[in-house]
């Protein structure tokens, strides 16, 4: 608009100042989510790889002790507990204004997939269906809660 004074330009800087803001705020407020989610899958995580199962009985190696393994398409039995310690969460974020955020869980222990997928002389040990289903819940509700600008 001719002599306005540059008014509209100050609105729109006002205008895009506000919005940037807001979405600064709803990145954080997503990150923050982000690792509410890898955690409730940590927590699923846990409670899936607990509990007996209904495979085989087992001596545990250099103990008198024995444990029960999983049978097939079970979740692993725990024998050492280190597999089921071994997942951390992890929250990555890519991008400043349009941001993606990934969120999840990984463990470091080589025989993790091979429990998942099995192999030529083991049947597949699923685990990481049930901890989505079990996280699933959670994690929507992390994610429905409105947003605070």
């Amino acid at each position: 608009m001719k002599g306005d004074g540059g008014l509209g330009r100050d609105v729109s800087s006002q205008v895009r100042i506000c919005v940037e803001r807001c979405v600064r705020k709803i990145n954080r407020q997503t990150l923050s989510r982000a690792r509410r989610a890898a955690n409730a899958l940590r927590n699923a995580e846990l409670k899936v790889l607990k509990g007996q199962r209904s495979g085989k009985i087992y001596r545990k190696p250099f103990s008198r002790a024995t444990y029960r393994a999983s049978a097939p398409g079970e979740a692993p039995a725990r024998r050492t507990g280190a597999l089921r310690l071994s997942f951390v969460p992890y929250v990555e974020s890519y991008g400043d204004r349009d941001c993606t955020i990934k969120a999840g869980i990984e463990s470091g222990m080589d025989y993790a997939e091979i429990l998942e997928k099995g192999s030529g002389r083991m049947a597949p040990r699923p685990y990481r269906e049930p901890i989505l289903e079990k996280a699933k819940p959670e994690i929507e509700r992390i994610f429905k809660e409105p947003y605070k600008l």
